[in-house]
């Protein structure tokens, strides 16, 4: 009797929803690589990193995992987990804001939102980070940071058509783009995903 290898037993749901990721309409100013998933969250796992590149610099970067549990886990309430993190350098008067943390929600609230991607057990943290150099550090300036940190239960099987796991890998790219500071692309503005490659 032949050994069954390991990719005969991941399940066909979760790698047509990792082929849905694979081939989500990102922002063209977005950047992706796939990278290694972490092992113990979940049974099958995927992931990818991102970075927003324009005109060679670099304004923000982050990472989308997808989880997978055949079985269903009782926190997500579901057996999908989308699972992710962004940050990007802002202005230190931006950083006093104390608005700023919910505004931060609001970009992924309303990335999914626009790219009908239903889900349920939202749950996250944003943070920001104000530094001020002083003594010999004090030519360095202030630096500030806004970091997002997010996890949700993607609906994927919706009967509206809407991409799947896709649609929520999209919806993180336009988070990497808000964080950085970028407009919402203009109506009818197609993007283009670019990827360095696979390792």
């Amino acid at each position: 009797m032949a050994v069954r290898s390991e990719i005969d037993r991941t399940p066909a749901r979760f790698t047509e929803a990792v082929e849905q990721v694979r081939q989500a309409v990102l922002r063209p100013e977005v950047v992706v690589d796939d990278m290694p998933a972490p092992q113990r969250i979940a049974p099958h796992a995927f992931a990818m990193s991102g970075d927003v590149v324009v005109d060679d610099d670099d304004l923000a970067t982050g990472r989308f995992i997808l989880l997978h549990d055949p079985a269903g886990n009782d926190a997500w309430g579901g057996t999908f987990r989308c699972v992710t993190f962004a940050r990007a350098d802002i202005e230190a008067d931006m950083a006093a804001d104390p608005s700023l943390p919910a505004v931060g929600w609001s970009w992924l609230t309303e990335a999914l939102d626009a790219h009908g991607s239903e889900y349920s057990a939202a749950s996250g943290s944003v943070t920001v980070v104000r530094s001020e150099g002083f003594g010999e550090m004090e030519d360095d300036g202030t630096d500030a940071q806004i970091e997002v940190r997010a996890s949700w239960t993607p609906h994927m099987d919706v009967p509206d058509g809407s991409s799947g796991a896709g649609g929520h890998a999209a919806a993180w790219s336009n988070l990497l783009c808000a964080i950085a500071g970028l407009p919402p692309l203009a109506p009818g503005v197609i993007p283009l995903q670019r990827r360095r490659g696979v390792r």
